[in-house]
């Protein structure tokens, strides 16, 4: 049963790849977890600035720690002793070469989309680094841009909403529901949705797909 769906989602994954390469981005397949780091060395120079928006996903793959160990030139906001130190981080990862991140969610024909509190990880996706490179695994893949935003607002937010709670204060509704209430909270974590249709310039964007789960 589990060859099964791994051939099923393949298909997916390459049809969405299809349709991704259609709007300007640059897509890729990884069959497994292993083949992302990888992919992730085929892409990045060694001589590249690194960044990072906050991401499970990246955290499940120890991306992060891959590159450091390895060599890489990187921008680490995760070792800001203070508030005050990160946000000057977050600033300087704007200007960077790279900059890594997973989607919310990715509809099947090839639209990301991404919900954010402060809006600095959505931000770079529009505009600042040079390439931005967003790794999702396949469960971040729906059939309509309508399931993409809601998948975003009531599967990811609530549980991102849960994880942030942990070091920050948030108290909005979905914390004790579970399901987006369109809530103005000052700690709301969905400040910026933002639709990403088309990579412009073409290749800014490069979208590895993993036949996996992977993050929330």
């Amino acid at each position: 049963m589990g060859n099964i769906i791994f051939e099923r989602n393949e298909l997916l994954i390459n049809s969405v790849i299809k349709n991704l390469e259609k709007r300007n981005f640059n897509a890729y397949y990884c069959s497994s977890k292993e083949e992302v780091l990888k992919e992730i060395t085929n892409l990045i120079g060694k001589n590249e600035v690194i960044a990072w928006g906050g991401s499970v996903t990246l955290d499940e793959l120890r991306i992060k720690q891959y590159l450091e160990d390895s060599g890489y030139k990187t921008i680490n906001r995760d070792k800001a002793k203070n508030r005050e130190e990160k946000a000057e981080l977050i600033m300087q990862g704007f200007s960077s070469d790279v900059y890594l991140m997973s989607s919310n969610a990715i509809s099947e024909d090839g639209i990301l989309v991404n919900i954010d509190g402060t809006g600095n990880r959505t931000a770079a996706l529009c505009y600042g680094p040079k390439r931005v490179i967003v790794i999702a695994g396949v469960n971040k893949i729906t059939k309509t841009l309508d399931d993409a935003i809601s998948r975003a607002r009531n599967t990811a937010a609530p549980v991102n909403a849960k994880r942030v709670s942990a070091f920050m204060e948030v108290n909005t509704p979905c914390l004790k529901n579970g399901s987006c209430m369109n809530c103005k909270s000052e700690t709301s974590i969905c400040t910026q949705v933002v639709i990403t249709r088309l990579s412009n310039p073409k290749g800014r964007i490069n979208v590895i797909l993993v036949n996996d789960k992977l993050g929330y």
